[in-house]
């Protein structure tokens, strides 16, 4: 007989509902794949894939930042799918699926390979990642005082295997080559998806992330069945996003620059006015208090954009700057994209302890405030990365201290901020549409990428040279972080003085 929820609600592990831990690990080998190919790909692009282009940064930069815009842009889709068709569990399991075949193919030594993996992660993560995090979400009931806590021991599942796999995959790319590591990625995702569906194998989930009915999976969709027929297009959408990435190639015939109006770039653009219509449409049609909530998770959102799009910076910029300019210790820089979150694991409990003691006495800061010193810490760390320049020797090698105090900043500005956002959307929106504001929640890492490769771009070293480094890329690279760092303490500021204004939107959640 098949347990009610209330019977798996008294399924506790650590004092939190038991799913929560079989997510936790589902999670984690599946950043696990995402941040392990992540590490590689900026290197593999500018080494392998455009060697021979003067402009190898620049091109990297344009891939690198239409490849993650869309990634996240597509789970808006993925989530308004889950929420009328597919239901959580089958939306994770399709995008898993997609994501094992795009990290396997990219194994494959092949130009058209290469596109069309990155293709198929695109399509995967837009089922995979909204729906996961709204299923911790509907672990807890609401007002639950366990939820933030939850969020932050489920982050830290995503910063295990974002930790492990740069250093795994990475070596293996060192050693062996650049496609055993992005096979081990493949080899990442399929360990989660078993643990996930070994979850659902020992109902630890009970009714949760169901499809809405049986007969929404079995209604018509040009005659036939849409539990069949959404897989099938998501299939069929492979080649048009690979041909979108693949749009990014030099113009004219000495290789002039890239064309700044591409195809993916004006699609992103019509889809996110698209998106702000629909958000403008539904808090229009919302009641008074869901009105005032929903503009508070739209706001959090547009914060949480400009934050990711300094951070992220980090699978690009920063790696080429660890590269060229930082005399790394016992690491290469690929594996260098494994500070942030052995960070972030180290920093995840302590943090996640603070915010619980201070609740309890109520002092813990509200989410705006929380934003605010986030974007802050963001804006100091880029400042140590611009001073580092400082301490260069002749080669314009910097010390590799400076590299690890920005990325313990950075990450301390990472959860006063992520966590706790995750955990804000599903509280700020109404049940009727969770799954599809997190899937806006995760657009704004779409946007970032496009702050990502305008910065990108702007740092981009032009050289025949394989291997350039040296006091010319130092000076690039550190005139750029300083920057970044007035334009993330400029908004953190903005953020603080607000922040009275936004507590009253959002009323009762802290």
């Amino acid at each position: 007989m098949e347990k009610t929820i209330v019977d798996v609600e008294e399924q506790q592990l650590m004092g939190h509902p038991k799913g929560l831990f079989y997510l936790f690990f589902a999670e984690l080998w599946e950043r696990f794949s995402f941040y392990g190919m992540r590490a590689l790909l900026t290197l593999y692009m500018v080494n392998v894939i455009f060697e021979a282009l003067l402009e190898r940064d620049y091109a990297a930069a344009a891939v690198y930042s239409s490849y993650g815009s869309l990634v996240y842009a597509s789970t808006v889709i993925g989530g308004r799918i889950s929420d009328t068709i597919l239901g959580m569990r089958r939306s994770i399991l399709l995008g898993g699926i997609l994501m094992a075949l795009g990290h396997f193919v990219l194994a494959i030594e092949h130009n058209v390979a290469f596109y069309s993996a990155l293709a198929l992660i695109v399509a995967g993560n837009g089922f995979f990642k909204p729906n996961i995090s709204t299923f911790v979400g509907s672990l807890y009931k609401e007002g639950d005082p366990r939820k933030d806590s939850g969020f932050v021991i489920f982050y830290m599942g995503i910063n295990i295997g974002a930790f492990v796999s740069p250093l795994l995959c990475g070596w293996l790319g060192r050693e062996y080559g650049w496609h055993y590591g992005f096979g081990l990625a493949g080899i990442g995702m399929l360990t989660g998806l078993l643990f996930f569906w070994s979850g659902i194998r020992k109902n630890v989930f009970g009714d949760r992330g169901k499809a809405p009915s049986q007969e929404v999976l079995d209604k018509p969709l040009v005659g036939v069945p849409q539990r069949i027929m959404v897989p099938v297009i998501a299939f069929l959408s492979v080649p048009v996003i690979a041909v979108l990435l693949a749009s990014y190639k030099p113009m004219g015939e000495e290789g002039d620059f890239f064309e700044d109006q591409n195809p993916v770039n004006i699609i992103f653009k019509l889809i996110g006015i698209f998106i702000l219509g629909y958000l403008a449409y539904i808090i229009f049609k919302s009641t008074a208090e869901e009105r005032k909530k929903l503009i508070m998770a739209v706001l959090i959102t547009l914060f949480m954009t400009i934050f990711w799009g300094f951070h992220e910076l980090s699978g690009s910029v920063i790696t080429l700057f660890a590269d060229r300019n930082v005399n790394l210790a016992w690491i290469d820089a690929a594996q260098s994209n494994a500070i942030n979150p052995v960070f972030i694991i180290l920093l995840s409990i302590p943090i996640s302890l603070l915010f619980t003691w201070l609740s309890k006495r109520n002092l813990n800061p509200r989410t705006p405030y929380k934003f605010g010193l986030g974007l802050a810490f963001a804006g100091i760390s880029f400042y140590v990365l611009a001073l580092s320049g400082g301490s260069a020797d002749e080669n314009g090698m910097v010390p590799f201290s400076y590299l690890l105090l920005m990325y313990f900043l950075l990450s301390v500005g990472e959860l006063f901020m992520s966590p706790v956002g995750l955990s804000k959307i599903t509280d700020l929106s109404p049940k009727r549409i969770v799954a599809f504001m997190m899937g806006v929640w995760f657009l704004s890492s779409a946007f970032a990428f496009q702050v990502v490769g305008f910065i990108g771009k702007q740092l981009a070293i032009e050289s025949d040279d394989p291997n350039v480094r040296g006091l010319d890329t130092l000076e690039v690279y550190t005139g750029g972080f300083e920057l970044i760092a007035q334009y993330a303490l400029a908004a953190g500021v903005i953020v603080l003085v607000t922040a009275p204004l936004m507590k009253r939107l959002m009323g009762n959640v802290h």
